[in-house]
């Protein structure tokens, strides 16, 4: 559940200034990973608004055309889509957000009151939604405080934007957010920028109401703690890079569909940095997993022959 928006890039590739021409494409940390999970052939949904406008449509098209049901999709017709520019550069790539006022930022609690939503196994949030608006805030918290949802697990991907709010006024409402989720996703950096957090310990440290804590250190790989018992790391393969937007939603995929096979959390670590290296190698925000064989065959490695070699090439952030 969140918002998903079109996204223009330059089609060369070059800083948005300088662009002539400008692809149009599709982007949304929460349906990325729906995409994901219905490639990986689990089933999908989306909840969300988008306009009644061409934008809108394509959208809900695109997602669709991934195997993720769309129908708890409401077209509103008194608010846009949103809309988001990516600005490519040697630092990396920028994003620029046209979003204010979106028909996603007018999602609300009674959206979770659709009968259809019963027996929904995971539901997907992220810190992105409660920064729209205050509507929005107050439905992950009737989602996480309220349980909307009793028999479903919230899964809560911390996902701090910089452009939509300060660390210093996301930190504290995120952190209440994911302490109040059952399996929680976060990145090292952000962690680190949020809360101060040095290491996978001290973050599971900060939030210790969920069952599982992820924590992923881009290159360097990902680390699983649960409440009870050891934490569980695996390295993150090697990957030539090409753009690093949307391999966190990629591995959130794959960690999720490890969760729902009800395998290991060695397997589910490695089914997300599996799902997550194909993203970090096309300029989209998606791109298909692995087959299935070549996943069977990852998963049954040896930790020694995972973990050689590990680092990717441009030593950024991908997971």
């Amino acid at each position: 559940m969140g918002e998903t928006m079109v996204v223009l890039a330059p089609d060369d590739g070059g800083p948005l200034e300088h662009a002539a021409r400008l692809t149009v494409g599709v982007g949304g940390a929460e349906s990325n990973v729906a995409m994901g999970l219905a490639r990986l052939g689990h089933r999908a949904a989306w909840l969300s608004r988008v306009g009644d406008d061409p934008f809108g449509r394509r959208v809900i098209a695109e997602i669709a055309a991934s195997g993720v049901d769309v129908s708890l999709v409401t077209v509103d017709p008194a608010a846009p889509t949103g809309v988001y520019l990516k600005d490519p550069g040697p630092a990396g790539t920028r994003v620029h957000y046209h979003r204010a006022g979106s028909a996603a930022s007018r999602l609300d609690a009674p959206d979770l009151t659709d009968p259809r939503l019963a027996g929904v196994r995971l539901l997907h949030l992220s810190g992105i939604t409660a920064a729209l608006s205050d509507s929005c805030h107050g439905l992950l918290a009737h989602a996480l405080t309220g349980r909307a949802l009793p028999d479903a697990r919230i899964v809560f991907d911390v996902n701090h934007r910089p452009a939509l709010w300060p660390a210093d006024r996301a930190a504290p409402i995120l952190r209440d957010l994911a302490d109040r989720a059952d399996v929680v996703l976060v990145g090292l950096d952000e962690a680190a920028t949020l809360w101060g957090s040095a290491d996978p310990t001290a973050v599971r440290d900060l939030l210790p109401g969920p069952e599982l804590v992820v924590v992923k250190d881009g290159p360097v790989g990902a680390t699983a703690l649960p409440r009870t018992g050891p934490a569980v790391f695996v390295p993150a393969p090697q990957v030539d890079v090409v753009e690093p937007v949307g391999a966190g939603d990629a591995f959130a995929a794959g960690f999720l569909a490890g969760l729902l096979r009800e395998v290991d959390l060695r397997s589910c670590l490695r089914l997300g940095h599996l799902t997550a290296a194909p993203v970090l190698a096309v300029p989209g925000d998606t791109a298909p997993p692995p087959d299935p064989a070549r996943i069977a065959r990852a998963l049954a490695l040896t930790d020694r022959d995972w973990a050689t070699p590990v680092r990717r090439r441009d030593g950024g952030n991908g997971t």
